[in-house]
């Protein structure tokens, strides 16, 4: 735990910026020869690093290209090799492109196509019970929802810093994607983080349509302690005991997709950093000094809500994560998949860090495209779901008429 900060530290910027370092490390390089030559020793010594380096940079661009077959192989198992066409695309799996534009500038994220509102209330308290909302500029009706919920150990973290490039991908597809604040700890003590959660499920079923959003279908998506309360949303639908006051409230999900979730609120998968997290200091700061071990923690693991009737999955774990490890991710699913009759689709990335997902790069590129593939199959088939009701329905009306 002590080093886990400053090992995602140095790892996060550099596997995620690794083609800007590469050009870098090559013009520098470049740029001294040419100016100087190769005179002495520690010239051909700096040189030598500048090429290791380069070496090494184009080893982690490998690695991140990978991201997209793993993804797609997750999909494919889970969902079937015919899920592109059941969600509407056609051919063959296109290659990750990032516009050189946005190489240069990847913290800048905006489309042209995609309209931002920003601050809207969902709930009484103040700005941390507010949203945003991002549509296509043309507004299409009946659109699916992606409600995105921001990470940062429960303690700190901002609607404006994460999930932006998988809400603007999805706004351009059509979708109306949300993002939302919630309040944090230690002034707020769990469940009062979920509590708020499904409040904003609850407005957007009531207010979405304003925007174009379809109240009948509402996903869910969020990293790291976001991740936590994605899952902790989908597993707990409609429970009044989370609903204090909104109780007959609608806040089931559609689909889940986590991204470095916890999971294990307790040690009870055994995993040395996960019990080390337990212990930890940040448990009791979530979860109130007076909380009980182990119900009060049981009450937040998502292992202590799995049920048949969970919505899709599709789970998203680096093997290289430094907060979270992937062996709890790995554990998660498999208890899950025993389970839910639902699809779980487990998409483990080779060399991905904590937070990989914040701006666009290589892998988090590949892994917006994967989500969005499965955002629009699990839409699809409710849609087709929907219509094979309602045909049984028109069935059994003109039996009974018979």
């Amino acid at each position: 735990m002590p080093l886990s900060v400053p090992a995602f530290l140095s790892g996060w910027l550099t596997t995620e910026l690794a083609p800007q370092l590469l050009a870098a490390t090559a013009a520098d390089a470049a740029q001294r020869v040419a100016r100087r030559g190769i005179r002495t020793p520690g010239d051909a010594a700096g040189l030598a690093l500048a090429g290791l380096s380069v070496a090494g940079l184009a080893a982690v661009i490998a690695e991140s290209r990978s991201a997209r077959h793993e993804a797609e192989t997750a999909l494919t198992e889970a969902l079937g090799a015919d899920y592109r066409s059941v969600a509407g695309h056609d051919g063959p799996v296109a290659p990750v492109r990032i516009p050189w534009r946005q190489f240069a500038t990847p913290f800048r994220m905006r489309r042209d196509d995609v309209v931002r509102v920003r601050d809207l209330a969902y709930a009484p308290g103040g700005r941390r019970f507010r949203l945003d909302v991002y549509h296509r500029r043309d507004t299409p009706a009946n659109a699916p929802i992606l409600l995105q919920i921001h990470g940062g150990g429960w303690v700190f973290g901002s609607k404006n810093d994460q999930g932006i490039p998988l809400m603007m991908e999805m706004a351009s597809r059509g979708w109306v994607c949300v993002a939302i604040n919630y309040p944090l700890s230690p002034k707020a003590v769990w469940p009062a983080h979920l509590i708020a959660v499904k409040r904003a499920v609850a407005w957007l079923r009531d207010n979405a349509a304003n925007y174009g959003g379809d109240p009948s279908f509402v996903a869910v998506t969020g990293g790291s302690a976001g991740g936590h309360l994605a899952a902790m949303l989908a597993l707990t639908a409609d429970d009044p005991d989370l609903q204090p006051g909104f109780e007959d409230a609608d806040t089931s999900i559609q689909a889940c997709v986590p991204h470095y979730g916890v999971y294990d609120f307790t040690g009870e998968t055994g995993i040395k950093a996960t019990r080390l997290r337990v212990e930890s200091g940040l448990m009791p700061m979530v979860l109130g000094k007076a909380a009980r071990f182990p119900q009060d923690y049981e009450a937040a693991s998502p292992l202590c809500h799995l049920r048949a009737d969970a919505p899709p999955f599709f789970v998203v774990h680096g093997t290289s994560d430094s907060f979270i490890p992937v062996a709890e991710a790995r554990e998660f699913v498999r208890r899950l998949r025993e389970v839910s009759e639902n699809p779980v689709a487990y998409a483990e990335l080779r060399g991905a860090q904590h937070a990989f997902d914040i701006f666009p790069s290589l892998r988090s590129s590949a892994v917006v495209q994967a989500a969005a593939d499965f955002l629009d199959w699990t839409r699809a088939r409710q849609q087709a779901d929907r219509m094979d009701s309602e045909v049984v329905e028109e069935v059994e009306e003109t039996e009974n008429v018979g």
